[in-house]
């Protein structure tokens, strides 16, 4: 019998097929606060992560966009005010409780015409092949199981000539940085978590993700040889601590 393959949970080497559980338990449970934690752990800095990520994706109206790993909304509604109303942004998660939270916005905010919602996994996309002209994932990467079958399939359903933009936490820049940052995640964090989420497990895992996570180079190189995409650039931002990595499909 062959023996299953594992992969990382947070530190934790877990079987493969048990790892997106235990990322939706984490996701279950932070769902309700997600957005005040991200604002709470960034100093409001993520705001200025997306919007950034949001002009790098070249958005005109018309265009046809997926948002995977979109949780609570926030990119989607910004991309679906490019776009227009003959355009359309499908706001993707494979979290129950984080897309819910998300079509909630989508409803309060009153673009049901422009954001549609589906629940699936980035490593097997229910899309034709070349549907969109670009595809974003903020935050999300680090918890795919298998990160180059998920880049190869957004690739796959990439319009010739489209984009996808990865936004997600990577290596500082410079050892001072880095000291720190290992301080924050490791030790204020997941207090954080605690007082505020009432979750301080969670939080925990969140960090050890991070670390786990493929720095610039090595996450630029599978895009590239990996997943076969044709260009890759990397934008660093506050030192580092967050890089997205913006691919061309030609």
């Amino acid at each position: 019998m062959k023996n299953e393959s594992t992969t990382h949970f947070g530190f934790e080497q877990v079987p493969s097929s048990e790892k997106a559980g235990k990322v939706a338990g984490v996701f279950d449970s932070v769902a309700s606060n997600y957005d005040l934690m991200n604002d709470v752990m960034s100093l409001g800095i993520h705001r200025l992560w997306k919007k950034f990520t949001i002009e790098m994706c070249g958005l005109r109206e018309g265009h046809k966009v997926l948002d995977l790993a979109g949780g609570t909304g926030d990119l989607a509604i910004k991309q679906a005010q490019k776009v227009g109303d003959s355009g359309h942004v499908i706001l993707a998660d494979i979290n129950a409780s984080m897309l819910q939270e998300g079509r909630d916005r989508v409803l309060n905010k009153g673009l049901v015409n422009r954001i549609s919602t589906s629940q699936c996994n980035a490593e097997i996309l229910p899309f034709d092949d070349n549907t969109f002209d670009c595809i974003t994932i903020a935050f999300g990467l680090r918890n795919v199981t298998d990160k180059i079958k998920a880049l190869q399939s957004m690739r796959r359903v990439l319009k010739a000539g489209g984009r996808l933009c990865v936004l997600e936490f990577s290596k500082p820049l410079h050892p001072p940085l880095q000291k720190l940052y290992d301080f924050y995640s490791f030790n204020i964090l997941p207090r954080m978590g605690e007082w505020i989420a009432k979750d301080k497990d969670s939080y925990q895992y969140l960090a050890e993700s991070i670390r786990m996570h493929p720095d610039q180079e090595t996450l630029k190189q599978m895009m590239l040889n990996d997943a076969g995409f044709d260009e890759v650039e990397v934008f660093n931002m506050t030192g580092g601590i967050v890089a997205l990595h913006r691919a061309f499909k030609y």
